[in-house]
């Protein structure tokens, strides 16, 4: 089925899923207009630890739209040669903490045709020789060559420009703006400003803030968004390549010689004040620095050079949220975790939607109406083995 091509569709929000829809509407010949808040990734994107994954367990279906998601990154960075500067496939390492084994998370990675090799702690060094050794697990890790890391801010720049080039419009700084609702209808956006842009669509892709923005729309979104932050270091001396997801910090370089780092355990010490503000202790920001040196070749000496605090989309079931708007007519919504794996195939997906009217089956499993109150998922299962967090 195909419906009438859409004369104007506003996407709300500046960040990974917003600009790769904007730039495939754009390519598709729709007039778009990209409205954020603030500045271009200065959201959850400009706060990722980047991992290009489909690391552990997971749904089939969930499984099969992250292998979809990198090879939409293996085609960008075949057209896009410069983009090697900040799009890189050059594998990743885990490995479990005490008391724990990764052996059936790589039983399953390969029951599944994940491409997973068991590194023992002797050869780590041929593998991926920016890793220290002595840090790996003594039963081994898991080493995944297909993984990489991608720096979100540049090719959200890139995408950007390509829609730009395609005929889109981009407005920075405009405020909180809302989705204008008249008769179950979304007729457009409104700015921070009051300005009204009509559209006969509107996309809502504004990471952490969608359930809120669907709530004052009479629309519930089950949400697990918590607070959490990234540490970049000062530029380092050691060559890291491989992105490191261990028991005590995660690990991956960006285009200008610096280590982004991320873990669970920091993120759980953030105080969060009573006006929502973000405190991250001292303590949490040495502790990273530390953990990292310990995992890396060298044991180098590392420094802070900002932190990044804020909230991180993850819907309730884990899972994305993809599509249409069942109760409100032209607008549509993207809300996931992992919006750095996900971002170029949701962005192309939902695009896809919007111009033809036909949902792709992919996203059947990730639309918004399964949290119907007959429909509500249970917890994403974690099997038995010791959970790869995702990032």
């Amino acid at each position: 089925m195909t419906t009438t091509q859409p004369s104007h569709v506003v996407v709300i929000g500046g960040g990974i899923l917003g600009a790769s829809t904007a730039a495939q509407l754009a390519r598709g010949g729709a007039q778009v207009t990209l409205v954020t808040a603030g500045s271009l990734a200065d959201g959850a994107s400009g706060r990722s630890i980047a991992w290009l994954n489909s690391s552990g367990d997971r749904s089939a279906e969930y499984h099969y739209l992250r292998l979809l998601a990198l090879d939409r990154y293996r085609t960008w960075s075949a057209r896009h040669p410069e983009s090697r500067a900040y799009l890189r496939f050059d594998g990743a390492m885990k490995w479990a903490g005490p008391g724990q084994s990764f052996r059936e998370t790589f039983g399953f990675e390969r029951a599944g045709g994940y491409d997973a090799v068991w590194v023992d702690r002797s050869d780590v060094a041929a593998v991926a020789p920016d890793v220290n050794a002595d840090a790996v697990a003594a039963e081994g890790a898991i080493f995944n060559p297909g993984e990489g890391w991608v720096s979100l801010p540049d090719l959200i720049a890139a995408l950007v420009d390509e829609a730009v080039a395609d005929g889109a419009r981009i407005i920075e700084d405009a405020g909180d703006a809302r989705v204008d609702v008249q008769d179950g209808v979304a007729t457009g956006v409104i700015l921070g400003d009051g300005t009204r842009l009509p559209a006969d669509r509107v996309v809502l892709a504004t990471g952490p803030a969608v359930p809120a923005h669907l709530a004052a729309l009479g629309v519930t979104v089950p949400d697990a968004t918590p607070a959490a932050f990234v540490l970049v270091t000062d530029p380092v001396d050691v060559a890291v390549r491989t992105v490191l997801n261990t028991p005590r910090v995660a690990v991956r370089p960006t285009p200008d010689g610096r280590l982004v780092l991320d873990a669970d355990w920091a993120e759980q010490s953030i105080v969060v004040g009573d006006d929502g503000s973000l405190l991250v202790p001292a303590e949490s920001v040495q502790g990273l620095l530390d953990e990292a040196s310990k995992v890396l070749a060298g044991t180098p000496r590392l420094t802070a050079q900002r932190v990044g605090a804020g909230l991180k989309p993850i819907p309730g079931d884990g899972e994305p949220v993809v599509g249409a708007v069942p109760t409100i007519a032209g607008l549509y919504a993207l809300f996931t975790h992992s919006g750095a794996t996900l971002g170029l195939v949701l962005g192309e997906l939902l695009a896809e939607e919007i111009l033809t009217g036909s949902p792709s089956p992919v996203t059947r499993t990730f639309r918004l109406d399964r949290f119907a109150a007959d429909a509500v998922p249970e917890a994403v299962p974690t099997g038995a083995w010791a959970p790869v967090p995702q990032r």
